[in-house]
């Protein structure tokens, strides 16, 4: 069931962020608030699609080294790069080197990188539910994985070329960056 619970400083927070203080600062700064803009929003989606298979908490502990390696996910940098900075990401203990993954960081880039300013932006909102649609969830048996937004988003995001964003990724992209508010109903961070 796991309902919120209390943290070193006695604030009910959803029971995934207690592990770690990695994990603490993140969860009450970060995830559930609403990112806004295409590289911001980059940065999210391929950070997503990089903890694929992965915990969160390894993407979260490498973060600095991603936005080094990918020149802070502005979307026209990362568009050019070339052969010889695949090769440099592929050996980069800084980050994940999944040559699947990096290659669609990278082929992402180069589709983003035409798409109008703003667009991705206009895109991903344009999925996020009606919040007073969605109750807050009381446990974590209440958190889904999937939702037919976010099946949705990544069909839509597949359509215009973006690889590595199934359903279960663009969900986890739709609460980290606020779409949806999956903080448990009892929690601190909780939006209201």
């Amino acid at each position: 069931m796991s309902e919120a619970l209390k943290g070193p400083d006695g604030a009910l927070r959803c029971p995934w962020a207690l592990s770690t203080d990695d994990y603490v600062t993140y969860h009450d700064q970060e995830w559930g608030r609403p990112v806004h803009g295409d590289d911001a929003l980059y940065e999210r989606l391929c950070l997503e699609a990089f903890q694929s298979g992965l915990s969160w908490i390894t993407i979260l502990r490498r973060r600095e080294g991603f936005r080094a390696a990918f020149s802070g996910f502005k979307i026209t940098d990362v568009a050019a790069f070339t052969d010889e900075d695949r090769e440099r990401l592929l050996a980069d203990p800084g980050i994940i080197r999944n040559r699947a993954k990096i290659d669609a960081t990278l082929a992402n880039a180069r589709v983003l990188a035409d798409w109008p300013s703003g667009e991705l932006d206009a895109l991903i909102w344009s999925y996020a539910p009606d919040r007073a649609s969605r109750p807050a969830p009381k446990t974590l048996a209440d958190v889904p994985a999937v939702t037919d937004e976010s099946t949705a988003l990544s069909k839509a995001l597949k359509k215009r070329g973006i690889r590595f964003v199934g359903p279960t990724t663009a969900y986890a992209l739709m609460q980290a960056c606020g779409l949806v508010d999956d903080h448990l109903e009892a929690c601190v961070a909780r939006l209201q």
